[in-house]
């Protein structure tokens, strides 16, 4: 939960949910009832005398409390979150004064309140069933492309070679599969040869790759992306050489259902509504679908192209039973492409900082990613990957040139000024004087992408 609530709304809207359907087995004053009431009432309460109001939203399927994200165990709640927003209740309102009488009238009223047979308003309906001090609302999405920032549709030029060649073959083998032809197995092999015998390789190229990308993240863009991170990821838990392979194949084919999604909801600013989310959660199945149908594609492709936004304990989607665990290389991809989608910008938001990425994917290990994978993941890349720009305690510029194993929060670096041109210095700022304090601290993260000459130099200063 968030550190700046202690009320966690997940038990309440769990109690509440269940209580809407005991109202409709048993009559008013049914122990069962009774029960339920006393046990979602009391925690309620006790927030209502200290602040006299409480408002749960349902925000993209996301709890906020008092309009303060909560980060408690979404997992549990998914169940509840679903069946309340299919109801149109995406707000719930208590108020100070509510009575635990009016907590069961709610609940029986919500039951019957999804018919739509009245125009009228849900809060005059309400206060003739008795409730005056619980409210429901409903989240519409608005369109916000008026503010929008206006990214780059892609990577500006010009990029590292290997890097920027890797680019173009996905995109074309992505137009392929979007103008309805087949996928060319023996060019996504090459692809992938290319990926692991040289981008990998290339410093620049990760550099790229790595830090937040001030561009739209287009799908063959991601898709790359993704290929690379979680070519990392394996390299980091040691598969061999041929795992590898079937990794990165798996993972630079992960998004290939998008394909069949109309890219004006593919790249839709702001809130889907359902039946667009419905297509958009779709792209699993039709990527599946694609690649079992492709003559030359490793058969695990498909496993990872339907199971990778599937959590470790089952949530997600698509639905493919209780208790299906998605295989280890779909669990791979998973961590992979959450920190590629956090640090791409987006129509509706800028690109997140890799530690800020970092510590989203912490929140979500044990729940939704697999922990273990997160802690390797966070190893490879750590909070501040190489081609990072930052700024120390001494008010430096610098850029991250490579990692410190052992101490990731103090990498080596190189000075530079504020418009990269000047290389300065490279230091390590795991240095530490002869009292054992660090010599240079980074304090922050900072904006901005050299120019790839810029970006070059500044790398190759490393030795």
């Amino acid at each position: 939960m968030s550190a700046t609530s202690d009320f966690d709304p997940g038990p309440f809207l769990r109690g509440f949910v269940a209580l809407r359907r005991l109202t409709g087995m048993y009559p008013a004053g049914h122990p069962v009832i009774a029960q339920k009431v006393d046990e979602i009432f009391q925690p309620v309460q006790q927030q209502l005398a200290a602040r006299g109001a409480v408002t749960i939203d349902i925000i993209h399927e996301q709890l906020h409390v008092n309009g303060v994200v909560c980060l408690g165990d979404g997992a549990s709640s998914a169940q509840a979150v679903r069946e309340l927003s299919e109801l149109g209740a995406h707000s719930v309102e208590l108020r100070a004064g509510l009575q635990p009488d009016e907590l069961r009238r709610a609940a029986e009223f919500l039951g019957s309140a999804a018919d739509g047979s009245t125009d009228e308003p849900i809060a005059d309906r309400l206060a003739a069933a008795g409730v005056s001090h619980v409210s429901f609302g409903r989240i519409v999405a608005l369109d916000t492309r008026w503010r929008a920032p206006q990214w780059e549709d892609g990577p500006r030029q010009p990029l590292e070679p290997s890097y920027g060649e890797a680019l173009t073959r996905a995109e074309q083998a992505f137009d392929t599969v979007a103008s309805g032809r087949s996928l060319d197995a023996v060019n996504i092999r090459q692809l992938v040869q290319l990926l692991i015998g040289e981008v990998a390789r290339s410093s620049a190229a990760l550099a790229q790759i790595l830090t937040l990308k001030e561009y739209e993240n287009l799908t063959y863009c991601h898709s790359v992306n993704v290929a690379i991170l979680s070519l990392m990821l394996g390299r980091q838990l040691r598969l061999d050489d041929d795992l590898i392979t079937v990794l990165v194949e798996a993972a630079l084919l992960h998004d290939i259902g998008k394909t069949r999604v109309p890219l004006e909801i593919v790249q839709k600013p702001g809130a889907l509504d359902r039946a667009e989310r419905k297509l958009i959660e779709g792209h699993t199945t039709f990527g599946a679908e694609i690649l079992v149908d492709t003559a030359g594609v490793h058969p695990l492709a498909p496993t990872v192209a339907l199971e990778h936004h599937r959590g470790i304990t089952g949530t997600g989607y698509p639905d493919l039973g209780d208790g299906v665990v998605p295989h280890l290389m779909s669990q791979i991809v998973s961590v992979a492409d959450i920190y590629e989608a956090l640090t791409g910008a987006r129509s509706y938001r800028e690109p997140m900082k890799p530690e800020q990425a970092c510590l989203v994917l912490a929140r979500e290990a044990g729940s939704k990613l697999n922990t273990a994978y997160v802690k390797a993941f966070v190893s490879a890349v750590t909070f501040f990957p190489v081609g990072s720009l930052v700024r120390t305690n001494c008010d430096e510029v610098g850029m991250v040139v490579r990692t410190n194993s052992r101490d990731p929060l103090h990498p080596v670096i190189t000075i530079t000024d504020d418009t990269f041109e000047e290389v300065r210095q490279q230091v390590d700022t795991s240095e530490r004087d002869g009292d054992g304090r660090y010599v240079r601290q980074i304090v922050q993260s900072i904006a901005g992408r050299p120019r790839s000459s810029q970006l070059t130099a500044l790398l190759s200063s490393a030795t």
